[in-house]
């Protein structure tokens, strides 16, 4: 009976390593180096490709699972990755509250504007001084920050809801009431407005400088002309 060749021999025999297998507990640290450093979770084969040949990722990875029992964060299997997560229990303390700051739009500051100037104001009265439609979502969006709430409805028919400004808005500026607002003369010194009268200024707005012996010229005149007397 003949022998085996010597060429089946050399592939069945494994191949032999010039080094010995690191201690389990080096593999063990190996493994939680790898895991603790990358964010994505990690298969065997990838940690069997990084640690030294010889290794038992699977075992290393037995013994710390059973080693971070109990402990702040956990060694979990996610499909066939392993990663290092945060306890369950302690999934609270990593909650953190941050404040969001969101820049108004355009149309939601002149929305803004026209109550603070005219109210108690309708929205019909808003789209007429804006000359353009006011979507639900920029009313919404200033009741959400509790700058504007409504107000009573007019005794008109249909009996329109009005809004107005909140005890928020008038304490963000730092104003006492709506009266505080600042006049056409401060806003136009302030260089906050040109000549032009702005569209939630409304056509009620005249001139500082016509004249007029009609107009009121006493120290609320600018006022008077910027709140609608409804």
């Amino acid at each position: 009976m003949s022998e085996p060749s010597t060429d089946a021999q050399a592939v069945e025999t494994p191949e032999e390593s010039l080094f010995d297998a690191p201690l389990m507990a080096e593999q063990e640290r190996m493994v939680e180096a790898i895991l603790f450093a990358t964010t994505d979770p990690v298969t065997v084969k990838e940690l069997e490709s990084r640690m030294p040949h010889g290794c038992d990722p699977a075992e290393a990875l037995a013994y710390l699972r059973k080693r971070y029992n109990g402990r702040g964060v956990s060694l979990v299997k996610i499909g066939d990755a392993w990663a290092l997560r945060t306890a369950p229990d302690l999934g609270f303390l990593m909650q953190k509250e941050t404040v969001e700051t969101r820049k108004l739009s355009r149309a939601a500051v002149e929305t803004l504007a026209i109550v603070a100037y005219h109210q108690p104001v309708t929205r019909a009265e808003i789209e007429e001084i804006r000359g353009v439609s006011v979507s639900r979502g920029t009313v919404d969006q200033l009741i959400e920050l509790e700058w504007i709430r409504f107000g009573r409805r007019r005794m008109t028919p249909g009996r329109p809801v009005t809004f107005v400004v909140t005890q928020d808005f008038l304490d963000h500026f730092g104003l006492e009431s709506a009266r505080d607002l600042p006049g056409l003369q401060e806003l136009r010194s302030a260089g906050l407005l040109d000549s032009r009268p702005a569209p939630w200024m409304g056509d009620t707005v005249v001139d500082e400088g016509d004249g007029d012996d009609d107009s009121e010229s006493d120290d609320d005149g600018d006022q008077s002309e910027l709140f609608d007397e409804t």
